[in-house]
């Protein structure tokens, strides 16, 4: 990342990095609304305390000014997870991602917006809706679409979000950005109550494959996740799969084709690909229950009367299906066998990272709960399976849909331990076609 080896160098001054950063997000965040809040003075201050550090060398993101999804505790900043109805008082620490990231070197600048409760795959609450830089008719993608929007419009150059059915790689697709949900375990989740039912994982958005993997390296305390290779060290066995996991939702053909045309130049590159049907469970299965009792579970002692009508109807819909004894771990189970069979022959796969352009930048908090799901639905079915086995998938541009003007983008997805794998045919797809950094820049 040139910012932390200039600050590491001495070239760069962190207080300078970060007066960079503030002055983006003051020209630019007020078309996109990807902050809630900006840190200014305490950015400022902390990045003139870590040019005194003595080990300012050392550190892997020295200067580099981060964002800060609005769903883990930032030490002195309300964590208000989009909602009226949490706490507005200051958290007291750092959320173990976040005290990573600092120790590292990385300076928080501002807290990204989130739909409420991070339930949603839009960004909106009442008076506000965030925008997707590369078309403010969209939106860009939720939950971390704060997240992705600040990163795709240049404001920063690294973001750290969180994906519980998607929320890493569903804003990265509509943004044209780099993400990726690593498996679980590998990076502290501790989200809401019990992280969904363990469906949710923190996790990197940044412009670049390098970037990501350097953030990823410190977010799991893992330095070699940071030498990403610029072609995987062997062909893989590579599946395609463009169907999608239900026949009530279509594929925007845009979407198809880049998934095709990327599967062509991954075998030109020597990989071995192959057209396959990925077992996908019904669609209102392992992942649709533990969505609305995860809210439920994250809803409780909140005051109802200052929940969204929509976030109140999850919940109380999350409510009934965890009375009634629908969240079982025999679901996982059998998904984990059957997804383990299937990757046997198989390495990696690729499929759409969404299957339509991203939904209107519209009042969403003030829709109907069902107009919402079926919104969520239509256009970001490929991610959920992966939440639920806890596996690691990606995010990786791949064009521009010429009708909505925004980004497509394929998703790769590997079994558990294949984070690596992963950065490496991002890596390879970065070299070999690229893609625009940001948006309108």
């Amino acid at each position: 990342m040139s910012i932390a080896t200039r600050v590491r160098s001495g070239e760069l001054s962190p207080v300078t990095a970060v007066e960079d950063a503030l002055r983006r997000i003051e020209e630019r965040d007020p078309r996109i609304n990807a902050f809630v809040r900006v840190m200014r003075d305490r950015a400022v201050e902390e990045a003139r305390a870590l040019a005194a550090r003595p080990d300012l060398a050392d550190l892997p993101l020295a200067g580099v000014p981060v964002a800060i999804k609005d769903n883990v505790e930032v030490a002195g900043e309300p964590m208000r997870d989009g909602s009226l109805a949490t706490d507005p008082s200051p958290s007291t620490h750092d959320h173990p991602t976040v005290a990573r990231l600092r120790a590292a070197g990385a300076i928080p600048i501002g807290l990204t917006a989130v739909p409420e409760l991070c339930v949603w795959g839009a960004v909106d609450s009442p008076g506000r809706i965030t925008r997707n830089p590369w078309n403010t008719s969209y939106g860009p993608g939720g939950s971390s679409g704060g997240s992705a929007a600040a990163v795709a419009d240049a404001m920063v150059p690294i973001a750290l979000a969180a994906d519980g059915m998607g929320s890493i790689r569903i804003p990265s697709a509509a943004c044209g950005v780099f993400g990726i949900k690593p498996g679980r375990g590998l990076v502290p989740a501790e989200l809401g109550v019990h992280s969904w039912f363990g469906m949710s994982e923190n996790g990197p958005i940044a412009s670049t494959v390098r970037d990501a993997a350097l953030m990823l390296s410190v977010l799991a305390a893992r330095p070699d996740l940071a030498e990403v290779s610029l072609s995987t060290p062997r062909p893989l066995r590579i599946g395609v799969d463009t169907n999608t996991p239900s026949p009530i939702v279509p594929l925007d053909g845009e979407w198809a084709r880049g998934v095709a045309k990327t599967a062509a130049l991954l075998g030109e590159g020597g990989h071995h690909t192959r057209t396959v049907k990925v077992p996908y469970p019904p669609l209102m299965s392992a992942a649709f229950v533990r969505w609305l009792a995860g809210t439920a579970a994250d809803a409780d002692g909140l005051d109802p009367t200052l929940l969204q009508p929509r976030t109140r109807r999850h919940a109380a819909i999350g409510r009934v299906i965890e009375r009634a004894g629908l969240v079982r771990q025999s679901q996982v189970d059998r998904l984990d066998a059957r997804m383990r069979g299937f990757f046997a022959d198989h390495d990696v796969i690729l499929t759409p990272s969404l299957a339509q352009p991203p939904i209107r930048a519209l009042a969403w908090s003030e829709k109907s709960w069902a107009s919402n799901v079926v919104a969520n639905v239509r256009y970001a079915p490929f991610s959920a399976l992966w939440n639920v086995l806890g596996w690691p998938a990606a995010s990786v541009p791949v064009g521009i849909h010429s009708g909505s003007e925004t980004p497509i983008a394929v998703q790769v997805v590997a079994p558990p331990g294949g984070e690596a794998t992963i950065l490496a045919v991002a890596a390879e797809l970065e070299r070999r076609q690229g893609w625009p950094r940001h948006a309108n820049v």
